[in-house]
């Protein structure tokens, strides 16, 4: 198998992200350990700086290009938020949900279907430069319940293309509430995903528990 690396994504020529989320996996590891090492007062502000300024871009950059739909690599990066998370002393014997809910965190398969979610949003209200139509097709169907943007699915039959950003996102967008998508900005789009995460936890993920 042979790879390329294209502005910073490892590209295997059957285009599986397994080899790109291994080497993600090993440099944040690397940032982890340093941050261990030097770091001796871990005050939640501390790592929570450090982890959304050194580990999180390396974990979530170009997410919305290289989709995760092996669950074996899902969970490996998972893991380096799990590690993270057990970094606070006083954290450290907690369940991985207890803790991100003490630290105000999300998983990151809900922070990468979040931005997909956001980047249609930004899509349906113009605030970017690609058309909505090169991705999307608004239903025309008028009996559907929900929210009055509802987009059609495409058909396909392939992994490959089944988990391309077009058509993996439909199902969740298609379940958000009007209020969500008559969202006036990005800012109040995003507080409205909050409230269905809190009151959905599960709205966010397919991930099954790994811990």
């Amino acid at each position: 198998m042979s790879e390329q690396k294209d502005l910073g994504v490892l590209i295997a020529d059957n285009l599986k992200p397994s080899t790109h989320c291994v080497t993600v996996y090993k440099q944040a590891s690397r940032v982890l350990a340093m941050m261990q090492r030097t770091i001796i007062y871990k005050k939640k502000v501390i790592l929570l700086s450090l982890n959304k300024t050194l580990v999180r871009p390396l974990v979530e950059y170009c997410t919305g290009a290289r989709s995760l739909y092996y669950q074996k690599d899902k969970i490996l990066l998972e893991r380096i938020h799990y590690r993270f998370t057990r970094m606070f002393p006083e954290l450290k014997f907690l369940p991985y949900e207890e803790r991100l809910v003490k630290l105000g965190l999300w998983t990151l398969e809900e922070r990468r279907n979040r931005a997909d979610l956001i980047a249609v949003f930004k899509l349906v209200k113009g605030l970017v430069n690609n058309p909505f139509d090169i991705f999307f097709e608004k239903s025309t169907n008028s009996h559907l319940r929900g929210h009055s943007w509802k987009l059609n699915k495409r058909r396909c039959h392939m992994d490959l293309r089944k988990y391309f950003f077009s058509v993996r996102v439909v199902d969740r967008w298609n379940k958000l509430p009007q209020e969500a998508t008559d969202s006036t900005s990005v800012d109040v789009f995003k507080s409205r995903l909050q409230r269905i995460r809190n009151a959905e936890m599960s709205f966010f993920t397919d991930v099954p528990a790994f811990y």
